[in-house]
Parts: C-alpha cells; sequence; structure tokens
C-alpha cells in the first residue's frame, strides 16, 4: 500500500479554506498542518479537519512534503520561497507573484531544487474548457468576457492579474507564436487599481484576441469563444458547455453546411480536480499540468498588459 502524501495548506482565508477541505478528502493524502496569521481562523479550519493548526507556517513545514499557498499576492514571493528551499512541492494560487522578477527567481529555484511548483489556474480544469483545447487547431480570432461582482476579495491586485490573467493562460496555452502587439485600456472604479479593462493582442502568426474583464459587474459572466479555419468553438465556463460550429456537407441547421453541437458537461468539483492533478504530479514524479513556466507567461504578459495601459494614459 503505497504511502499518503503529507500535505499542509498555507493561508486559509476563502480559498485556503477549500484548499484544505479538498486535501482532507482525499484518500491519498493526510492534512498534516494548515497555517494562518489569524489564530482563530488557524483553530477553526483545524479543528473542523481535525488536523494541527500552526500561526508560523514555517513550523508546518518540516512535517510536510507539499503545500497549497494561499496567502496574499504580495506575499507570495517569500512563503512560495520558503517552501520550496525546505524541500516541499508547491501549488500557488494565481498570480504567480507580485512581479514578474519574482517569478523568474521562484521557477528557477524550484528547478534547483527538483520541486515541482504549479500554478492555480483554476479554469484549465474546467471540463469544457479542455474540450475546446482538444478541438483547437489554429486559432485565428478568440474573445472573452469575464465579468464579476464587485468584491473585496482579491483587489490587493487589479483586475487583469485577478480574472484577466485565466484567459491569458488559456491563450498562451494554445497560441505558441509571440505577441506582436498590445492595445489595452483600463480604469479603476471602486480600488485604487484598475478595476475593468478592455485588450486587444495581435500575436506574429496572424491570430488577434480581445478580452475584456470587470469585477465591477451586474452580472456574472465568463465566456470563451475561438473562431478557426471551418470552426468556431464557444465555452460558457458557468454553465460548463461547449458549442460547436463546424462546416459539414449535407448538415440542414441554422446555418446550411454548418453543423451546430451543444456540449454539456455534468456540474463538477474543479477545485478537487486541480488539488488532486497536483497531489498525482507529486506522487508520480511528473510534471504538473500548469508549471510555474505558464504561470510566469501568464504574469508577464499581464504585466505587458498593464504597462501598456499605463502608457495609454499618459
Amino acid at each position: 500500500m503505497t504511502t499518503a502524501l503529507n500535505v499542509g495548506v498555507i493561508g486559509v482565508g476563502y480559498l485556503g479554506r477549500f484548499h484544505a477541505e479538498k486535501y482532507a478528502a482525499l484518500p491519498e493524502v493526510t492534512l498534516a498542518g494548515v497555517a494562518d496569521i489569524h489564530p482563530e481562523r488557524v483553530r477553526t479550519v483545524a479543528r473542523n479537519l481535525e488536523t494541527e493548526a500552526f500561526t508560523d507556517y514555517r513550523r508546518l513545514l518540516p512535517r510536510v512534503e507539499a503545500v497549497s499557498v494561499a496567502v496574499t499576492t504580495s506575499e507570495h514571493y517569500a512563503v512560495v520561497r520558503d517552501c520550496l528551499e525546505a524541500g516541499c512541492h508547491v501549488l500557488v494560487e494565481k498570480p504567480l507573484t507580485a512581479t514578474v522578477e519574482q517569478g523568474e527567481e521562484l521557477v528557477d529555484l524550484a528547478r534547483q531544487r527538483g520541486r515541482h511548483l504549479m500554478v492555480g489556474h483554476l479554469e484549465r480544469f474546467n471540463s469544457a474548457m479542455e474540450e475546446l483545447k482538444r478541438l483547437a487547431t489554429q486559432p485565428r480570432f478568440i474573445e472573452s468576457h469575464r465579468l464579476a461582482f464587485f468584491k473585496e476579495r482579491g483587489t490587493d491586485v487589479d483586475v487583469v492579474l485577478d480574472l484577466m490573467i485565466h484567459d491569458l493562460d488559456h491563450i498562451l496555452s494554445m497560441v505558441s507564436a509571440p505577441v506582436r502587439e498590445i492595445r489595452a485600456a483600463g480604469i479603476a472604479v471602486l480600488t485604487p487599481v484598475v478595476d475593468l479593462a478592455n485588450v486587444r493582442l495581435e500575436f506574429e502568426d496572424g491570430c488577434i484576441a480581445n478580452l475584456t474583464a470587470s469585477r465591477m459587474s451586474l452580472k456574472s459572466m465568463r465566456r470563451f469563444r475561438l473562431f478557426q479555419p471551418e470552426a468556431y468553438l464557444a465555452v460558457d465556463f458557468e454553465a460548463q458547455e461547449l458549442t460547436v460550429a463546424a462546416r459539414k456537407e449535407g448538415a440542414m441547421g441554422p446555418i446550411p453546411g454548418v453543423a451546430l453541437e451543444l456540449r454539456r458537461f455534468p456540474k463538477e468539483d474543479v477545485l478537487l480536480k486541480e488539488i488532486y492533478a497536483f497531489v498525482m504530479a507529486v506522487r508520480n514524479a511528473q510534471e504538473p499540468p500548469v508549471p510555474g513556466e505558464s504561470g510566469l507567461a501568464a504574469l508577464k504578459l499581464a504585466m505587458e498588459i498593464n504597462a501598456a495601459m499605463r502608457k495609454a494614459r499618459v
């Protein structure tokens, strides 16, 4: 019988608490402890999950082989660095770090220490998006809309790093050509940083991507559309649906010669899928599905977009 993997969670606020719950539910894992600087919060989570509480995460590290890091973005660098140096594999929530330089250092450190560094780009694990990527062959035009209600949580970073970075990660995983041009505009509404952003990316291979992200919306929307030769693919993340429209001789749908299909996927626990993938990568010594290099690439593009917005406002 294979020994269970000892894991911990650092930061058990809104999102970290869910990480701890998922680990506790996996038979392949022993949740060895949770850490948070807020004593009452960490004790409550530890008591509910029958594990040990720590207010200093450094005391947790000798007890675990792998950790989730779900602290404030500004603290990612220091905490993840300590975890890697202690020999732990790390799943860190997106964005990877607050700066590109910090991200580069962590990716290098993980490589030097032979540890897995995975970034929590959660929607990689949505079954509808997984199927879209399987069908995507030559993206020519991509459009994404990610609109959310305003919440104080997550406002330590701008909307590009908070929300749009999900779609930047999707696009970079499908378009291998370098970005040739960035046009970006954004405004701050309720926070000191950008809360609403619109971006146009042009890639060296001619692919165009238009992205809109807002945390000031009166309705929630998470949709991604891709056009390529002979086909149109669209994901509704919330409904977990994929629409496929493809040229097919003799098709008699709303558009003659085009077969239209709506694929619905069962509701799933996407966070559990992500955490299970991380655990299996560690146990099997395989590269995680969202390695640090991917998180760093999304972070770099997000920072270039923010720089383009600042330049446009001058």
